[in-house]
């Protein structure tokens, strides 16, 4: 009995997640100290642990799609870290944003797929084979790709501490998900793993909703100083990279001729990034305690970084239902 709630209540998080998310950033923002012990290494540990879900999921079967095939996976990935960092960039010109949102959106573009991609991939009936094998791609090269894209793009102001990036996202990401793959390999055929692995999924969206709580609650005395304009500013930034990444990813599926199901996963992947990711590195290395000590304006680095994590849910859900939707009419029309 309590194996059936326990899963029935995964099964329901994840199908409301942005809910579960955007109701953990109001409760951080009415009472802040719920929240105040989600920074610093813990918000590390935490994505580490949602790291961990994800490898829980791959087989070796995800790696000989990836290796079987190599040009889609070679596309999807020159996609991701080129249109997303670059849009990213773009959108701080035309905004005109100083140097620590700047840096916030540049995180965002300049990390990997989110793993709820996968999701929404399966719900539109896109091609999932193709989503894992990006998001696991793209995963794989973020430790060598995310600190280089986000040296070469940020304001000369801001200090990179490329290496430190690098070997903080080996830990926080790459071995999670190598420890996760192995578990996943070697207890597979174990009758309890299959009753962990349901559960994961709640455990993912909970870790997420932990880590925008956490950087909410660190952001609101810049939120109030700022007031709602800052908010605005910058979902309006979020939803132009957002959108505009769903839009161009679709479209790179057209030039290279991609079949229905593969041109809607490539779209997914693109505009979905790993934003809870891109927080945790906000915090970590550019507005950890000693640089927030100097200068306490630099928490506004995580501003849309925390956004993003909840946006990307909603409009990727939506975007899952539309694809939906338009099939269904299809249907009816035939």
């Amino acid at each position: 009995m309590m194996k059936e709630i326990v899963t029935g209540v995964s099964a329901w998080m994840v199908s409301h997640s942005s809910t579960y998310v955007i109701a953990a950033a109001v409760l951080a923002f009415l009472v802040p100290d719920l929240f105040g012990w989600v920074r610093g290494d813990v918000s590390s540990v935490i994505l580490g642990v949602i790291m961990l879900t994800m490898g829980l999921t791959l087989s070796t079967e995800d790696f000989r799609i990836l290796f079987s095939r190599p040009w889609d996976i070679f596309i999807g990935a020159c996609a991701q870290f080129t249109l997303m960092p670059l849009l990213a960039y773009a959108l701080t010109q035309v905004f005109g944003l100083n140097p620590y949102l700047s840096i916030g959106i540049i995180l965002v573009g300049c990390c990997p797929g989110g793993v709820s991609s996968n999701i929404m991939s399966f719900l539109c009936k896109g091609d999932v084979a193709f989503s894992v094998g990006m998001t696991t791609a793209s995963t794989l090269l973020a430790p060598f790709m995310t600190p280089l894209l986000v040296w070469w793009l940020a304001d000369t102001r801001i200090e990179v501490d490329t290496l430190g990036m690098f070997r903080g996202i080996l830990l926080i990401t790459i071995i999670p998900v190598g420890i996760g793959f192995l578990v996943n390999h070697y207890a597979s055929s174990r009758k309890w793993y299959e009753d962990v692995r349901q559960m994961m999924p709640g455990v993912s969206v909970t870790c997420l909703a932990l880590i925008v709580g956490g950087v909410v609650s660190q952001v609101k005395p810049q939120l109030m100083i700022h007031g709602m304009g800052l908010f605005l500013l910058m979902l309006a930034v979020v939803f132009c990279h957002n959108t505009l990444g769903y839009i161009l990813g679709y479209n790179v599926g057209r030039l290279f001729r991609f079949s229905l199901p593969k041109k809607r996963t490539i779209s997914i992947e693109v505009g979905m990034q790993n934003a809870g990711m891109a927080t945790v590195l906000a915090t970590a290395f550019f507005a950890n305690d000693d640089i927030l000590a100097r200068n306490p304006e630099a928490i506004l680095c995580v501003v849309p970084c925390a956004i993003s994590c909840a946006y990307h849910s909603i409009s990727g859900t939506v975007l899952a239902g539309i694809y939906v939707k338009y099939d269904e009419k299809l249907t009816r029309h035939k």
